[in-house]
């Protein structure tokens, strides 16, 4: 019996492939979405999910090499910005066509930061590529979104893991990716790219740890029925030619997660009930 679930998928630049594989884990397990909410690369994934094009998007990922990332980026002289955004995003419009949100087959929301009124921005409606290009502006990287009266930024910024935006439902349970969890130890971050010695990788470390510890406050609040933990160091945030590994880390990562809440739950279920 299919078991419905609401899906949060949090921000993480590279490490947000590791989506891919956890989607799969969960559909191979099961489990049918209901719901999907997600921050920047997290709004990406989902919303391509939703509107039944993810597999047609990780046959694109597979193809990259490092030379086909970097031909991607589109600099700009801007001074709010080092890249525009819309090179990938035509090459991803090329075969993938737009789609408005409410006609999604599964509903979606794409969280973005609106920076002047310092709040959320909520897309349930609308383009989804014009969503999906406010919640992935990374400030000072990529150029922000005008927005009627708004500017828009990355989703992450303020809500990496924005469980705030699916409600949990009567027998549905709540699952989340957090590609921000603490990192791993045993991984080796010469491999990785995360060392931390020059100005860069410091100021990445920095952000990095800021939005682990949002996640964490947010799952404390919020409860949701599975966490998957995708630790921040497993890969570069440009590393996006590396998604065959990073998808199956994903799945393993999800498959892990799922069989300790299937023994959780048992272990409650056989649990002595007592009445007073």
């Amino acid at each position: 019996m299919a078991i419905p679930i609401s899906l949060v998928l949090s921000s993480g630049g590279a490490r947000g492939i590791t989506h891919i594989g956890a989607i799969s884990a969960l559909e191979e397990q099961g489990y049918t979405i209901e719901a999907i909410a997600g921050s920047s690369i997290g709004s990406l994934i989902g919303g391509l999910y939703a509107m039944g094009k993810l597999d047609d998007f990780k046959d694109w990922l597979l193809t990259l090499k490092r030379r086909d990332v970097f031909n991607l980026m589109d600099f700009t002289w801007s001074n709010s910005g080092v890249m525009k955004g819309e090179k990938v995003f035509n090459k991803i419009k090329s075969f993938i066509p737009d789609m408005l949100i409410e006609n999604m087959a599964i509903p979606f929301s794409a969280i973005s930061t609106d920076i002047v009124h310092q709040k959320e921005m909520v897309f349930t409606s609308g383009s989804f590529f014009d969503a999906v290009r406010a919640s992935v502006a990374i400030p000072g990287v990529f150029t922000p979104v005008n927005y009627m009266e708004n500017i828009l930024v990355d989703g992450g910024l303020i809500n990496p893991l924005p469980l705030n935006h699916l409600k949990r439902k009567r027998n549905s349970l709540l699952v989340a990716i957090n590609l921000n969890a603490p990192e791993d130890e045993q991984l080796d971050t010469a491999k990785t790219g995360q060392k931390y010695g020059g100005y860069f990788a410091i100021s990445q470390k920095a952000i990095l740890t800021m939005l682990s510890k949002i996640t964490e406050l947010s799952i404390a609040l919020h409860q949701p029925d599975i966490v998957v933990n995708i630790p921040r160091n497993i890969t570069g945030v440009w590393d996006y030619h590396k998604a065959a590994s990073l998808i199956e880390i994903g799945k393993e990562k999800t498959l892990e997660a799922l069989h300790a809440h299937k023994q959780q739950s048992m272990s409650f279920a056989s649990y002595p009930k007592t009445f007073d």
